[in-house]
C-alpha cells in the first residue's frame, strides 16, 4: 500500500473536538438536538380582526357543508334515476349520480377544510416536545395527558368561539343524514310483500301441466296436483317472484281421514290446497305418500302430514305449510276464497 493511500493522522478529527487546519471546528456531538426554532406569532395571534376573519371563514365552510348535505337529500328526491344531462367537459352523465357525488363531496371537503383552517389559524401552533414513555403510563402522566387535553380545548378557542362550535356541530350532525338517504336506496321497502301473495278471492286454480282451470272431478283421491293462480303469466318479468310465493299443491283426501277441523272447513269435498314452498329453506315439495298423506321435501327430508294441518312430523322445517282456503264457483271451477292466512316460505317467522 502506498503512502498516498494511508490517510495521515493529522487529517483525522481529534476526540476533543479541537480546531484543525483550515479553521474548521468539529462539534463534540455531530447529532446534537438543534432544538425548536423560535416561535413566530401568526397575524391571528396579534390581530383580533384577522382572528375574526378566520373564524368567519371556518364557520362559512361548516355552513356550506350543511347546505351541501341538504342538497344531497334534495337531489335524491328531485332527480329521477334515468335522467341524463350533459356536463362539460365530462359529457353525458346521470343527473342523480352527478348531483349526489358533488354535494356529498362538497359536504365532506368543507368539513375537512374548515377543520384544517381552524387548526392553522386559530388553534395554538406552539410546538411542545415530550419524552417518550412506556405504554403503561404512570398516574402522573395520565394526569398530564388530561391536563394537556384541557389546555388544548382551551387554546382551540372552542369555548369562546361559539360561531365555529355551533356550525361545526351542525355540519357533523347533518352529515350522517346522507348515509340514511343512501341506505334508503339499497332497494324498495318490503312493506307487506312477504305477508301476501297474488292469491285473492275468486282467483281460479290453474293446473300447472294443462294450463286449464281445475274442477273438483279433475282431482282424484290419492293424486298430487300442482297449481298456480289465474292470470299469472309465465313470460311476465315478475313470474319467478310471484310463483315463489304462490305455488300450490292440491291433494284429495277422504273427508273422514282429515284430522284437523280447520283444514276440513277450508277444503272442498276433501280437496285441500297447501303451499308448495317448504318452510325450511324454500325448496319445492314434490313427493307424496298416498297411504299416509305425507308430503316430503326432497332437499332435507322435511315431512308434513296433509291430513293433520300439514304439521311437521320429521325434518328441520320449523312450521307447518300454510293452507289456502278454496271453494267452487258458479261454473264449477275450483277457486281461492282469499289469500294465505299465514306468510309463505322459509325463515319468515324468525325474521319477525
Amino acid at each position: 500500500m502506498s503512502s498516498q493511500e494511508i490517510p495521515e493522522e493529522k487529517h483525522l478529527p481529534s476526540e476533543q473536538g479541537d480546531v484543525h487546519h483550515g479553521g474548521v471546528a468539529v462539534a463534540d456531538d455531530p447529532f446534537a438536538d438543534p432544538g425548536l426554532p423560535v416561535h413566530k406569532p401568526r397575524i391571528q395571534d396579534i390581530d383580533e380582526r384577522a382572528a375574526r376573519r378566520s373564524e368567519r371563514t371556518v364557520a362559512f365552510l361548516f355552513t356550506l357543508s350543511m347546505l351541501a348535505t341538504i342538497g344531497f337529500i334534495a337531489s335524491y328526491v328531485i332527480f329521477p334515476v334515468d335522467k341524463i344531462v350533459y356536463i362539460f367537459p365530462i359529457g353525458k352523465v346521470s343527473a342523480l349520480n352527478f348531483s349526489l357525488g358533488m354535494t356529498l363531496g362538497t359536504a365532506l371537503f368543507c368539513i375537512g377544510a374548515g377543520a384544517v383552517h381552524w387548526a392553522r389559524t386559530l388553534m395554538s401552533d406552539v410546538e411542545v416536545a415530550a419524552e417518550r414513555h412506556e405504554i403503561a403510563a404512570p398516574p402522573e402522566v395520565k394526569a398530564q395527558v388530561l391536563q394537556d387535553f384541557a389546555d388544548g380545548a382551551r387554546e382551540s378557542g372552542i369555548g369562546r368561539r361559539p360561531l365555529i362550535r355551533n356550525t361545526m356541530i351542525g355540519a357533523l350532525a347533518m352529515l350522517p343524514l346522507s348515509a340514511l338517504v343512501i341506505m334508503r336506496d339499497l332497494g324498495p321497502l318490503p312493506e307487506d310483500k312477504l305477508r301476501k301473495t297474488i292469491w285473492a278471492k275468486g282467483k281460479l286454480l290453474i293446473n300447472d301441466n294443462t294450463d286449464e282451470p281445475l274442477r273438483p272431478e279433475d282431482v282424484l283421491v290419492g293424486s298430487l296436483t300442482f297449481a298456480r293462480p289465474e292470470g299469472l303469466d309465465e313470460h311476465a318479468h315478475d313470474f319467478q317472484t310471484q310463483i315463489a310465493k304462490a305455488a300450490l299443491m292440491i291433494v284429495r283426501i277422504q273427508p273422514d281421514d282429515i284430522k284437523d277441523k280447520q283444514e276440513l272447513e277450508w277444503s272442498h269435498d276433501g280437496i285441500v290446497a297447501y303451499s308448495k314452498i317448504c318452510t325450511h329453506v324454500g325448496c319445492p315439495i314434490s313427493l307424496y305418500e298416498q297411504q299416509t298423506h305425507h308430503v316430503l321435501c326432497p332437499c332435507h327430508q322435511s315431512t308434513f302430514d296433509l291430513s293433520d294441518g300439514a304439521r311437521v312430523i320429521f325434518g328441520p322445517a320449523g312450521h307447518a305449510l300454510p293452507q289456502l282456503r278454496i271453494g267452487v264457483n258458479d261454473e264449477g271451477f275450483l277457486e281461492a276464497l282469499g289469500d294465505f292466512e299465514e306468510p309463505v316460505g322459509p325463515a319468515f317467522w324468525e325474521r319477525g
